[in-house]
């Protein structure tokens, strides 16, 4: 006879091979109408409800499709008559960085619920660990890898969520300076609007990350590509540097300069312009 913990193991198991698949109705399959999540981005009252759980994964769905796993290595499960909890670790980063850092895991904890005979979860939190040698870095970078994935899935929400209320941002377009995360939210939109049902993508290949403390500096090339319908693609480059605090446990944006260079003759900006290994 199949117990408890053996229905809940497979819940699991089952959840996180939907997850690694992108299968957004598998995933939140199991999940109560009033779910908590503690995720690692913020927010940081966490996500509440099953809408707005919803609404976290694709965007997480993207940057997995750049080739990251999501493998449960561990799993442990305890079961009550009607309460349940689990923990385990993940396998869980691109190819890169877990190559770069063979034993960063994800940490999961799961409450669950027996409701009207069957199991559900009723809380989630997802975390990386701290204090390891280069631990900052990869959470300057992961967050990099949520703009990534939130710009592919136009998911203006999720870009926004880790840039501070108070951040001063040097766009490429007038006017001088665009102050708080309100007018950061218009430009960001206004380039969604821009590419209409195009694909588009965003990234920094080289990206290069300075942390110490509760301060960063990040910079690189910016990469934004966009795909028509007609199968015509667009790319352009410009240079971009970002600075980061850890507010309430957590890196957000402070400042960003966004540049293209000028024409030394004409004084325009140059937009067509490539790395030379591109």
């Amino acid at each position: 006879m199949t117990t408890d913990e053996e229905r809940i193991r497979e819940l699991i198991e089952g959840w996180a091979a939907a997850v690694h698949a992108g299968d957004l109705q598998r995933v939140v399959a199991d999940h109560a109408d009033d779910i908590v999540m503690y995720d690692v981005p913020p927010p940081y009252e966490g996500v509440r409800g099953i809408d707005a759980y919803r609404k976290t994964w694709p965007g997480f769905f993207q940057w997995q499709a750049r080739g990251a796993s999501f493998e449960i290595e561990t799993l442990d499960v305890t079961a009550g008559s009607d309460v349940a909890f689990a923990h385990a670790l993940l396998r869980c980063g691109t190819p890169g960085e877990l190559a770069a850092n063979p034993a960063y895991r994800l940490r999961l904890t799961l409450g669950l619920l027996k409701e009207d005979g069957r199991w559900v979860v009723a809380h989630e939190h997802h975390s990386f660990p701290l204090g390891e040698e280069g631990a900052a870095e990869e959470e300057v970078r992961r967050v990099h890898e949520r703009w990534y994935a939130g710009t592919a899935a136009k998911d203006l929400d999720g870009m926004m969520a880790a840039i501070a209320d108070d951040v001063v941002s040097y766009e490429h377009e007038t006017p001088l300076e665009y102050a708080g995360v309100d007018q950061v939210r218009e430009v960001c939109a206004r380039g969604l609007d821009a590419v209409g049902d195009a694909d588009v993508s965003l990234d920094v290949p080289d990206l290069k990350i300075l942390a110490r403390e509760d301060l960063a500096v990040a910079w690189g090339l910016n990469r934004v590509r966009v795909a028509g319908e007609d199968g015509q693609v667009s790319e352009t480059w410009s240079r971009g540097t970002r600075v980061f605090q850890r507010r309430d446990g957590a890196w957000m944006m402070v400042h960003q300069h966004l540049s293209f260079p000028l024409d030394q003759a004409t004084g325009a900006a140059r937009t067509d312009l490539r790395p030379p290994s591109r």
